[in-house]
């Protein structure tokens, strides 16, 4: 198929206020025809029309109570009607386009289909600010990065010889795609699902990365048990630590003849 005039690119912000963003994604802001953003902030939209000053907000698509893939469709079809008519269209999305954000997706997909030029740039995402703000090292003990309603809703195994990250935990069991704010009778559901592997009274670390310099992290401890009384965001992620100490693989270190090694 040959490819058409048009384009898009979908760029990733950083989680931090014009802190995080490459010089390549910032770069490919300036020089577009238009630019769909999809950020957290008031101030981050301002700093974008002021690389670019055809700057559109994508958040008044979201509506209470509406299914939110239909609310992705229509943010797809907006910028395609635009890629489609020639423009070279940017998607600016927070955090990493990529991640739990499947907009930027859904559109390269639609453009590659038609012909189109479109990729997507890499960023600075919330698990990358989480290594650095808990000082946690996915290399020490392992990492399982689940999203708290697929967790609820698949049998999924837990490692629990590692760190557990649970993403968007406040609208954790909503299988209707519609609800922006955490439901305590389903974080219970959540818990006591958790309750199979983790002792109700392991220490967790309810995680939020900031979005402005003047924001602050988040990173408070609380008992798993009293999770579902807590204050949460769209934004919060549950991070679960080690519950279980390593141990090394007995039947392994023989196959490869490794002796004499103690973990701690």
């Amino acid at each position: 198929m040959k490819e058409q005039r048009g384009s898009f690119v979908a760029v990733s912000t950083g989680m931090l206020l014009a802190g995080h963003i490459t010089a390549r994604c910032q770069k490919i802001i300036e020089e577009a025809d238009v630019i769909y953003c999809l950020v957290p902030h008031a101030l981050c939209e301002t700093w974008l029309k002021n690389c670019n000053s055809n700057v559109k907000s994508l958040q008044p698509y979201y509506k209470k109570g509406r299914n939110r893939v239909q609310t992705y469709e229509k943010m797809v079809d907006v910028m395609m009607n635009d890629v489609r008519e020639g423009k070279r269209v940017c998607g600016a999305f927070y955090g990493h386009a990529g991640v739990f954000s499947c907009v930027p997706h859904m559109a390269i997909e639609q453009s590659h289909k038609e012909g189109f030029v479109a990729y997507m740039e890499p960023g600075i995402s919330a698990e990358a600010c989480l290594y650095a703000d808990l000082q946690i090292d996915p290399g020490n003990y392992g990492v399982q990065s689940i999203e708290a309603t697929q967790l609820m809703l698949f049998d999924h195994t837990l490692n629990t010889k590692g760190y557990i990250l649970l993403w968007q935990i406040a609208i954790a069991g909503d299988h209707t795609a519609s609800k922006f704010s955490s439901d305590e009778s389903k974080l219970q559901c959540l818990v006591n699902h958790l309750y199979k592997d983790i002792p109700s009274d392991h220490e967790v670390i309810i995680y939020e990365a900031k979005f402005t310099p003047l924001d602050e992290v988040r990173k408070e401890k609380v008992k798993l048990m009293d999770l579902p009384k807590q204050e949460l965001k769209l934004h919060s992620t549950l991070v679960i630590p080690p519950v279980q100490e390593l141990e090394y693989d007995q039947a392994m270190l023989r196959e490869l003849g490794i002796t004499g090694l103690e973990y701690t």
